[in-house]
């Protein structure tokens, strides 16, 4: 019996997922973390005037089911003054709206089931990127290739990072900055909004101390009028800085771009960023020379590539930034190395600095100010059942 290409090709891509699993958790920060936010003037490190304490982060763990028993694994950060969704707001829009496009679906139809989740449910880009991330990681291990084969291939075994420095006094700043040049990094953002004279005073003091040898980002958090965002970039501009990130109120698109048409240095937005269509319109309206990437936006790794993809045409530069467990590290560490020609700044990764658990089984190697890439299929990584059942807000919920 002769039997097609086609029949052949089907018996190798039998494949489908059998379930969906959703744990909410809360991950506290290191004690030290916790103290050096508390130096500011809200006591979170930054200049976002959020009322409620941030002791840790809120997460959700999502695993992809497969009926070969292999598990794709997704993590999604989550901040409610940021994300304005919470972690069972994102359970409840997998387990309402979009599980019936997955659950029986070949995970290899990447595309169709983040068309057919888009146009079932507006927004939601966090939910949905939760289930894109594990996507690649179930392919991944399905495949037994590491995931940044999927995106491309594998253009380093380690990238460089970025170290986050929490809004405080000048000296505390300056000496968070030394600790970490110890360590090895050699970028830093310093996230300011105390008043322009003493952001100024605070990027001063580093550039004294360290020289031109490091890479120096801001990050402003909204803390700024348009008027006053010119005012306190222009007052930096003479110390070499890569790129501001947020100056102006999260929704002033408007402002954005009023402040980019009058600084050297190039604007990102943050808060004001997470979906596709939001960063066209502010690289359209000419508010942005910086996209900056991470799991949650414009969520998951497919809309990720996309969105790199648009700004290398329209000449931006790139950037991943987050602070999330080794899940998402993974992630972010995998389409660095698979994109590494094409991003611009060191790579921002500190949940593993900045949380008591990482949820994995085996850290992923940090070194002198580098990541290295996970080996093994997927992630590379594996979900430490114990810490997440350890650090759970409610049961996992089982589709």
């Amino acid at each position: 019996m002769i039997i097609s290409y086609q029949e052949k090709w089907k018996s190798k891509m039998n494949y489908h997922i059998e379930s969906i699993e959703l744990t909410p958790l809360h991950v506290p920060f290191k004690d030290y973390v916790i103290k050096a936010m508390q130096e500011s003037d809200g006591g979170l490190g930054m200049a976002i005037p959020a009322e409620e304490a941030w002791l840790g982060g809120d997460f959700v763990v999502i695993q992809l089911k497969s009926n070969n028993g292999c598990i794709g694994l997704g993590e999604s950060f989550i901040w409610l003054p940021e994300t304005g969704v919470s972690p069972y707001q994102i359970i409840d829009a997998v387990k309402n709206a979009l599980a019936k496009y997955v659950i029986g679906e070949n995970p290899f139809n990447i595309g169709k089931i983040n068309y057919r989740m888009d146009v079932n449910l507006a927004r939601n880009e966090v939910a949905k990127g939760l289930i894109d991330m594990a996507l690649y990681d179930l392919i991944g291990n399905i495949k037994e290739i590491p995931a940044c084969y999927l995106m491309g291939g594998k253009m380093t075994e380690e990238i460089p990072l970025s170290a986050l420095i929490p809004i405080g006094s000048p000296m505390l700043m300056k000496g968070l900055v030394r600790s970490y040049y110890k360590k090895g990094f050699r970028s830093f953002r310093l996230k300011l909004g105390n008043g322009i004279e003493q952001d100024k005073e605070v990027v001063q003091s580093i550039r004294d101390a360290l020289g031109n040898e490091i890479h120096l980002r801001v990050d402003y958090n909204q803390a700024y009028t348009p008027q006053n965002a010119i005012r306190a970039i222009k007052a930096l501009e003479p110390y070499g800085i890569d790129f501001a990130e947020q100056p102006v109120k999260a929704s002033d698109y408007l402002g954005m771009a009023y402040v980019q048409s009058r600084v050297n240095v190039p604007l990102m937005s943050h808060e004001g960023f997470f979906s596709l269509n939001d960063f066209v319109s502010l690289v359209e309206l000419k508010a942005v020379r910086v996209l900056g990437l991470n799991s949650e936006r414009p969520g998951g790794v497919t809309k990720a590539i996309k969105a790199l993809n648009y700004a290398k045409m329209r000449g931006l530069g790139v950037v991943l930034h987050n602070q999330p467990l080794g899940i998402a590290s993974a992630m972010h560490i995998h389409f660095a190395s698979a994109k590494f020609p094409w991003i611009d700044y060191a790579t921002e990764l500190f949940g593993q600095e900045m949380l008591v658990d990482d949820l994995i089984a085996k850290p992923i190697d940090y070194i002198n100010g580098y990541a290295v890439v996970p080996d093994g299929p997927g992630w590379g990584v594996k979900l430490d059942e114990d810490a997440m059942n350890k650090f759970a807000t409610s049961d996992t919920i089982v589709l």
